[in-house]
């Protein structure tokens, strides 16, 4: 799992990118009420909005991590948005992301610089 400074992680197999929020950014937006998932063949670039999540205390845009084309979108957030709260870096991801350009996840953060990233803040 990758990381960006904006709290989105990645977790990739083959050419293919999910995309959701770290349990940090879940915890920080507090009780998740609606989320807007992107539609299925959306292209995107790195640092485009990928997803729109409200919550109790804000709305927040979710950036794309990484370029390329959506191939799968979480509807089921749209009927249970508390998941992005309950299971962060699991069930609550937003989309999966055909990459465009791998090699984008190298410039990402691993576990231990997101942990010190963290601890700056």
């Amino acid at each position: 799992m990758r990381f960006t400074k904006d709290h989105e992680w990645v977790s990739v197999a083959g050419d293919v990118a999910t995309v959701g929020i770290t349990q940090y950014a879940a915890e920080q937006l507090g009780d998740v009420v609606f989320v807007e998932v992107p539609d299925v063949g959306k292209t995107l670039n790195k640092g485009d909005s990928l997803a729109v999540v409200e919550s109790v205390k804000a709305a927040s845009d979710v950036y794309a991590p990484v370029s390329g084309e959506v191939v799968e979108a979480n509807g089921s957030l749209s009927v249970t948005p508390e998941t992005v709260n309950a299971e962060p870096t699991g069930g609550g991801w937003f989309a999966k992301v055909k990459m465009s350009d791998p090699s984008q996840v190298d410039g990402l953060m691993d576990q231990a610089a997101y942990d010190a990233y963290l601890a700056s803040l």
